[in-house]
């Protein structure tokens, strides 16, 4: 697979270089946020990308924004800043996973590997049906794609899709958000709740508007989310 690495430190994008060709991949590079835009243009099949946030000519931040207007690939921030509030803010912005520099690049290429594996499985259940009908969406677990009664598609990315088709699959059933984030991100659970909470505030969202206000996933408080049917 082709994975985009962007940052504007050389030494970074030849370590990560170096780690993604021996997991048999294909690294692609670029030095600032413009050229990161291009590359992806000029490479439809990019799997990934891990972006640097603090860049010159276009920040991290300002490509996911111009990427998630049309793409749902899954994105890894890189950056020096950390805390809970960067953390969440780079989530809110449309990346899907957040690494602080200095980082162990073994560590990296392991939440690379769970996302890539995420965006090919949605991060769905096993042995779960292929297709459930939720109130009024249709789920289909195969084609990863959830429409309307109407016919018309929601556009989510592969852990909110994964948060749905879990809750779905289990109605009436309250999952934590280190139970979703375990089964869903497919790593153990470790300051989970934020991230949880920020990715179903956006499939949230997307579904109440799909569906005129209707909302599909219900906050259980103190206790996680559910879907319910009667």
């Amino acid at each position: 697979m082709k994975i985009l690495i962007v940052d504007d430190d050389q030494e970074i994008l030849e370590l990560l270089e170096i780690y993604i060709k021996n997991e048999g991949h294909e690294p692609l590079m670029a030095m600032n946020g413009k050229e990161a835009l291009m590359k992806l243009r000029t490479n439809p099949d990019v799997a990934l990308v891990i972006l640097d946030i603090m860049m010159p000519e276009m920040t991290g931040t300002e490509v996911v924004k111009e990427v998630r207007k049309d793409s749902n690939i899954p994105i890894m921030f890189l950056t020096a800043k950390a805390g809970a509030m960067d953390e969440i803010q780079g989530l809110i912005t449309g990346a899907d996973d957040y690494v602080t520099k200095p980082f162990n690049p073994l560590a990296v290429m392991a939440r690379v590997k769970a996302l890539l594996r995420r965006s090919q499985t949605g991060g769905t259940v096993q042995n779960a049906p292929e297709v459930l009908d939720i109130g009024p969406l249709t789920i289909n677990k195969d084609s990863h794609e959830v429409k309307t009664a109407d016919g018309q598609e929601v556009n989510l990315t592969a852990l909110e899709f994964g948060i749905l088709y879990l809750l779905a699959s289990h109605p009436n059933r309250v999952f934590s958000a280190d139970d979703i984030f375990e089964r869903v991100w497919q790593q153990e659970a470790a300051v989970s709740a934020k991230t949880v909470m920020v990715h179903v505030s956006h499939l949230r969202d997307k579904l109440e508007e799909a569906t005129d206000g209707n909302q599909v996933v219900q906050t259980v408080w103190g206790v996680g989310y559910k879907i319910e049917v009667l």
